[in-house]
């Protein structure tokens, strides 16, 4: 038998060592952090889930395009819930236990947010929501946050705040409030009836209606004769619509119309058609980028969301995709200082402070897992079809 040198022995070895460590590189680099996304994409509640999908790609089309986060490419697996509970929950389920994503950004609405709450618990998977109830992050038996369960989205009770705030100012306190019956309308009425005494708030009608009726009407007709000074409504989608445009054409002008920050989005002023002039509400800084003052903290981060948006999709920004913005954002911001490791990224999403947003600057805590404040909202009015500032 032929001897084998050991040059030649130390060249094999070396060719293999060669494959060995390329094949490990190729490994390495192909590997992506998985993120989950659950958007009401189509549906009734596709006003809240279009823009936040749109965004979420978009920000991760950014991330990767300039080199990923800690040189790692992100891949974002978005799951179309149809704002349907059911399928929230299977999404939900197959995103953490079967992709086993890094974290999931979403859902859409409050009432499948606080659905899937249990998930998040189960599976150690930290969870941005993208809506607003309080009671998302709030666990009634603790009266603490759920662990693993964060939001982006001002809370219904500051939004509330915000109102109450408002009217006070204009030296009103004889309200009626009106509300659909979905989970957004019932957490926004329970926060109306729990603060009012807190802002010496005289609820004089208290009035509801389904989340696809297409008349508030009788509603109005009945509040009209209690003669209240003002009206807050709280709805999301079509009736919200439906319920100013009641109000104009039964000429009750002359009782002030405040929406809830669910009414953010320009399109639902111009589907009202004229009815919406005058109307107050509350939101964040994203939907007024434009006429926010130069020194403002958010006005450098939300004109950039807003030019980057209109340029990729060509269309108006609503304020519901900040929402998303400000999720994805957080959860790559914990990634990069965490790694792939859930339990230490729900530990960096804790512990965010002075997180510059599209809805406020976030300051997360063992005790607070929303980190903001009733200052994150603006109080705005709708002047010639567009936001102004209230005075």
């Amino acid at each position: 038998m032929k001897k084998i040198s050991f040059q030649t022995l130390f060249i094999l070895a070396l060719s293999l060592i060669t494959m060995f460590s390329v094949v490990s590189c190729e490994k390495k680099t192909t590997q992506k952090l998985k993120i989950g996304a659950v958007f009401s994409v189509t549906g009734g509640a596709s006003f809240l889930g279009d823009p936040e999908k749109k965004t979420a790609e978009m920000l991760v089309e950014q991330v990767n395009k300039a080199g990923g986060i800690n040189g790692v490419q992100v891949e974002l697996i978005v799951m179309d819930t149809e704002g349907d509970a059911t399928k929230t929950n299977l999404a939900v389920k197959k995103l953490m236990t079967q992709d086993k994503v890094l974290a999931v950004v979403g859902p859409s609405t409050s009432g499948n947010s606080i659905a899937v709450i249990p998930l998040a618990e189960e599976t150690m998977t930290p969870l941005v929501s993208c809506a607003a109830s309080y009671k998302i992050v709030n666990n009634p038996d603790t009266n603490k946050p759920y662990k693993w369960v964060f939001k982006t989205p001002q809370s219904d009770s500051m939004a509330v705040e915000a109102i109450f705030t408002h009217l006070q100012s204009k030296k009103i306190n004889k309200i009626a409030i009106l509300s659909d019956t979905s989970g957004f309308g019932a957490s926004g009425r329970a926060e109306l009836q729990r603060l009012a005494k807190d802002y010496n708030m005289s609820i004089v009608a208290d009035e509801t209606y389904g989340p696809k009726d297409t008349d508030m009407t009788p509603q109005l007709t009945k509040i009209k004769k209690l003669n209240p000074q003002a009206i807050v409504n709280w709805s999301i989608g079509p009736t919200q619509v439906t319920v100013v445009r009641n109000w104009k054409d039964l000429k009750m002008d002359g009782i002030k119309f405040y929406q809830s920050h669910g009414f953010g989005s320009l399109k639902n002023v111009e589907l009202a058609a004229g009815a919406a002039e005058g109307v107050y509400l509350p939101l964040g800084s994203v939907a007024i980028a434009d006429i926010l003052p130069e020194n403002h903290p958010q006005k450098t981060v939300t004109r950039q969301y807003v030019n980057d948006y209109n340029a990729k999709y060509n269309e108006p920004l609503s304020s519901f995709g900040g929402h998303a913005h400000d999720a994805l954002k957080m959860v790559f911001a914990a990634i990069g200082k965490a790694g792939a490791d859930k339990a230490k990224i729900r530990d960096e999403l804790e512990k965010i402070s002075g997180f510059v947003g599209q809805h406020g600057i976030f300051n997360m805590s063992a005790d607070d897992h929303n980190g903001l404040d009733k200052t994150a909202f603006n109080m705005l009015v709708v002047k010639d079809g567009k936001w102004a500032f209230a005075d």
